[in-house]
């Protein structure tokens, strides 16, 4: 198959670098809520589902679980990306990630390129990381803490905020996914392009059930935002991720994310029973 945009990971956030901890920690509540119980898209079954849909619009496989080990420049001013949800060298993800697995395990084959990684924040450069770091991040990602630390950042940047920010909007198990994957590929900024922004944008249009309006009317409004959003940058030109997937699992009334799912990105068919 070839992609509208150079890889399906063109699909790709806001730089993380102007947000800290402490404005993640005021935009969202807190995840404990949404994982102290196992339902939802906390439900480990559920989360596997979500994972396995991101990564249908990220890699253009069902197999998240093998893209550890991925590492590209994909050409998308973002330097290198990589990972199970595209962490990227230019927008400071990639260097909360390496620095985290460093602090768990200094004797790792990324540690030396630390200082790189925070030379290169906010740019497409490769300089210090050329042409070690891609063969560096493979073989970290054979290890079970590098593996463990990509599941913990993505999870504390991307999937607990998602999924206690669609709780507290009182959606369910679809439109924590369709926050999930707005997070993904957008990022947790307030700007128009960023999580914030299309989420501003859909309440302008819907009240959210949490302030007495109907599921259903709110996540097609979140959806039209989102599709707005991704419309405003070439490489988001295709839309399939939400109109060929999420949005047929919402005309099928399917709020609960229950299997069997059938969908489509990028033109390529896609299921789960």
């Amino acid at each position: 198959m070839t992609l509208p945009f150079p890889h399906a990971r063109a699909t790709r956030r806001t730089l993380l670098a102007a947000l800290g901890a402490a404005a993640l920690a005021t935009q969202w509540p807190s995840a404990e809520a949404a994982t102290a119980t196992a339902t939802g898209l906390a439900d480990p079954e559920k989360k596997d589902i979500a994972m396995r849909l991101v990564s249908s619009a990220e890699n253009s496989s069902l197999n998240w679980k093998a893209q550890y080990k991925y590492i590209a420049d994909i050409g998308d001013g973002r330097g290198y990306t990589g990972g199970i949800i595209g962490f990227c060298s230019g927008t400071s993800d990639m260097l909360a990630l390496v620095g985290l697995y460093s602090e768990r395990h200094p004797d790792n084959a990324l540690a030396a390129y630390l200082p790189a990684l925070r030379t290169v924040n906010g740019t497409d450069s490769h300089e210090g990381l050329a042409p070690g770091f891609p063969a560096a991040w493979r073989t970290a990602a054979r290890t079970a803490g590098f593996r463990k630390a990509q599941r913990d950042e993505r999870d504390r940047v991307s999937f607990d905020p998602a999924v206690a920010r669609a709780r507290k909007d009182g959606v369910g198990t679809l439109g924590q996914f369709a926050y999930y994957d707005a997070l993904v590929m957008h990022g947790p900024g307030t700007d128009a392009l960023s999580f914030g922004g299309i989420r501003g944008r859909a309440r302008a249009h819907a009240d959210t059930p949490a302030d007495g309006g109907d599921e259903t009317t709110y996540l097609h409004a979140f959806l039209d935002a989102r599709v707005w959003a991704m419309r405003q940058e070439p490489a988001h030109s295709d839309v399939s991720r939400v109109e060929t997937a999420q949005r047929v699992f919402l005309d099928q009334g399917n709020l609960d994310l229950e299997p069997p799912l059938k969908w489509k990105v990028y033109g390529d068919s896609y299921e789960i029973d």
